[in-house]
């Protein structure tokens, strides 16, 4: 259950805040919609909900805050925007990359692969996905966690009408399991036929808040659209014809040759027309929007007046443009069942709803359903369903029609109305089809919502109740929250790890390194005058940082930098949290990533240039034990200064620049400071430690003690030292802000 109270965003400079005062419920087991124009505040209001933006107010999942919970990923799925990831990386890669973040086994991630129906792209590269693909990855990542609650924005946006249905009936199932579903459309059909309750906001204000049968009721209304030259004279015959019978006609006069006939039928306005000559260019039904609002407050000074729209009188809807609100019935949405051919077009339309990768093909449309498809659909998605025992029924015998609208009336609600049972329909009407249960389904066959159910194995009952919400009954009250141990510390750096191998980026920068390293090597010793240790490490004088250095920082600055670029936590809060978890294993999986480019750098450009100009210039030099620490604390220090500065700048960009900012700044501002006394102070820094802790040092640790004393006191250890200081305290800082916000 989720419950807002008071949201209401930060103005920003003159305007007005985007979301004010906004409070409303989302009831467990049912599917609610927050409903508004563009720029009405949807998002806005999600993410003040998710605690992502800043502002005022506070939600409760099930009686709780988020920053209250300790995995809020396993509480609330998110879906904002498109899937936060990677091009590069593959859909399974991706997935289980998100398990090791929210701590559940990794074949968890080709379960979900297998509910979304994305089995046979699981190896396809983020950046190749199409829309409808994208929208079923995001939906796999907000229930990889099998969470309770599921919030959504716009998640049909930009698909096609199949792709709605299907992504619809994957709500309804999870409400129909006793979950709590809330999503933003900008559409009032949308809302009206697959939510169970609609929050309409306008202006960032809460306008109405309303059972999708009553919204239905209030703000849509069947209308007839009528395209003619002669507009003004046929509202002026239909108004005459409509006072003469003593019938309540409105007319409004949309723009161009356009009517809007509320209160007629097709068959009435077309004999009219005809009878008089009038030529008409289209006449359909539609279903029109009243506006936001529409019947949920009076409006002052106005009273019904039947016949034209006259000024002063009741505005009866308003004004829509051609390929508006309305949906025609002439367009594939609107396809009227003919009598004899119900069932072979039913088992068509199923077929394409339940499973939308395969395309019909020339074959008998009569041929069973595919191995593997449920053998229903959704309750009021699948378009031509027979109606079942004592449902209303048009009076020509022909079904519903397939957006869900009766010929004459409101929309035909889909979703489950409290207090109310649905009838199961008979075996003669769907002979294909075996009687479902509302309740969840545990055993392998899938469900009539079409969703295969995926527990978490070693999971018990599900913590999402029955899902019966009758009022009174306690399945109203929320569920007990049950306490979860701690959080593994293996967890984040099993995410880092799939992090940085599920791309070819790391492996690429290695690759470049090392050829840049050898090829430098082989150059500095053909030109000479060249110390044997900057041979080694392939470093120039004249460059400020050796290319294993430069790598490792690149690599650092991609570890956090990257990841705000495409961040892959989206599912758990919208961006990248800031945890000194996942800031600790960034730092241990970049500090041995750096430590194997630099043992490797060595190792190659030694053992190029022994083949090269032979043994003199491949000889271990002597004091190889300090060179060696000064060059691993180098290049660790370079890629921890990579992270950090990533994690304050949030970009990879500002990561490698403070890593070039060490030798290029601190450097020489080090240099002036500490100079030469500095690295006379650390000959003794071991006795003098011993005497004062009165303890001898264990297996020659004073030699140990002296190496690290002289790296730091040198002007680059020192900067070194100093920035990641610096860095590491900017990132508390910026972390506990973000905590007290």
């Amino acid at each position: 259950m989720i419950q807002a109270f008071g949201l209401t965003s930060n103005p920003r400079k003159a305007h007005p805040p985007a979301v004010n005062d906004v409070s409303f419920e989302a009831h467990a087991g049912r599917v609610t919609a927050l409903l508004g124009a563009p720029r009405a505040g949807k998002t806005t209001a999600l993410r003040l909900m998710l605690e992502l933006q800043r502002g005022r107010g506070i939600t409760h999942f099930r009686g709780r805050p988020l920053h209250r919970i300790a995995h809020p990923s396993r509480e609330v799925g998110v879906l904002l925007g498109d899937v936060p990831g990677h091009p590069a990386r593959s859909v399974r890669g991706h997935l289980r990359m998100l398990c090791a973040a929210a701590g559940v086994p990794a074949r968890r991630a080709d379960e979900v692969l297998e509910v979304v129906g994305l089995v046979s792209l699981r190896e396809e590269r983020l950046g190749t996905l199409s829309r409808g693909m994208d929208r079923r990855l995001g939906l796999a990542c907000a229930l990889l966690p099998d969470p309770h609650t599921l919030v959504l924005d716009a998640p049909v946006d930009g698909l096609s009408a199949r792709e709605a249905r299907w992504l619809h009936g994957m709500l309804r199932a999870h409400a129909t399991q006793g979950g709590t579903v809330l999503f933003t459309t900008a559409e009032p059909k949308e809302a009206a036929r697959n939510a169970d309750r609609v929050v309409t906001l306008e202006q960032g204000r809460l306008v109405a808040d309303q059972e999708a049968v009553e919204f239905a009721r209030t703000r849509l209304r069947p209308r007839v659209a009528v395209r003619t030259p002669h507009a003004a004279r046929l509202a002026a015959l239909l108004t005459k014809e409509a006072r003469t019978d003593r019938r309540s006609v409105e007319i409004v006069r949309e723009e161009g040759n356009r009517l809007s006939v509320y209160g007629s039928t097709t068959a009435d306005i077309g004999d009219i027309a005809f009878r008089h000559g009038v030529l008409v260019h289209q006449l359909a039904d539609e279903v029109g929007d009243m506006g936001p609002g529409a019947g949920t407050r009076p409006l002052d000074g106005e009273q019904p007046v039947d016949g034209w729209n006259v000024p002063g009188g009741p505005k009866p809807a308003h004004k829509t443009p051609a390929g508006g609100q309305g949906q025609s019935q002439g367009s594939p949405e609107g396809v009227r069942l003919r009598p004899g051919r119900g069932l072979s077009v039913l088992r068509r339309q199923r077929a394409a709803h339940e499973s939308p990768l395969v395309t019909e093909g020339p074959g008998d449309p009569e041929a069973p359903l595919p191995v593997g498809t449920p053998s229903a659909a959704p309750s009021g998605d699948l378009p031509g369903t027979p109606p079942a025992e004592g449902a209303p029924t048009p009076a020509d015998g022909h079904p519903l029609e397939s957006d869900g609208h009766t010929p004459g009336g409101g929309p035909e609600p889909t979703g489950p109305t409290p207090g109310a049972e649905t009838p199961a329909p008979s075996s003669a009407q769907t002979p294909d089809a075996a009687p479902t249960s509302p309740g969840p389904t545990t055993g392998p066959a899938a469900p009539a919502t079409g969703r295969v159910p995926v527990a978490r194995p070693g999971a018990g009952p599900s913590r999402r109740g029955t899902g019966s919400l009758t009022p009174g009954s306690l399945s109203l009250l929320p569920p007990l929250i049950s306490v979860r141990p701690a959080p593994s510390p293996l967890r984040p750096l099993r995410y880092e790890l799939r992090r940085a191998v599920g791309i070819g980026t790391g492996f690429f920068t290695c690759g470049v390194v090392l050829v840049v390293s050898a090829v430098t090597a082989v150059l500095l010793a053909r030109i000479g005058h060249t110390p044997q240790a900057r041979l080694f490490a392939a470093w120039p004088r004249e460059v400020p940082l050796p290319p294993a250095a430069l790598g490792a920082g690149l690599l650092g600055a991609l570890a956090f930098g990257d990841e705000f670029r495409h961040p892959a936590l989206a599912a758990d809060r919208g961006s990248v949290p800031r945890r000194l978890g996942l800031l600790t294993a960034k730092l241990l999986v970049s500090g041995a990533t750096a430590l194997m480019l630099a043992f490797l750098t060595v190792g190659c450009d030694a053992e190029v240039l022994y083949v090269v100009y032979g043994r003199e210039l491949a000889e271990v030099p002597a004091d190889w034990l300090s060179l060696s620490a000064s060059w691993f604390g180098l290049v660790v220090g370079c890629a921890w200064a990579g992270v950090l500065a990533a994690g304050v700048f949030r970009s990879t960009t500002a990561g490698l620049a403070a890593v070039l900012a060490v030798p290029v700044v601190v450097v020489p501002v080090v240099q002036k400071m500490v100079g030469g006394p500095a690295v006379r102070t650390a000959a003794g820094f071991p006795l003098r430690m011993r005497e004062i802790f009165l303890l001898q040092w264990p297996f020659g640790g004073e030699r140990y003690a002296a190496v690290v004393a002289r790296v730091l006191v040198q002007p680059v250890g020192g900067a070194l030292a100093l920035s990641l200081t610096a860095l590491l305290c900017a990132y508390l800082l910026t972390t506990l802000r973000s905590r007290v916000r």
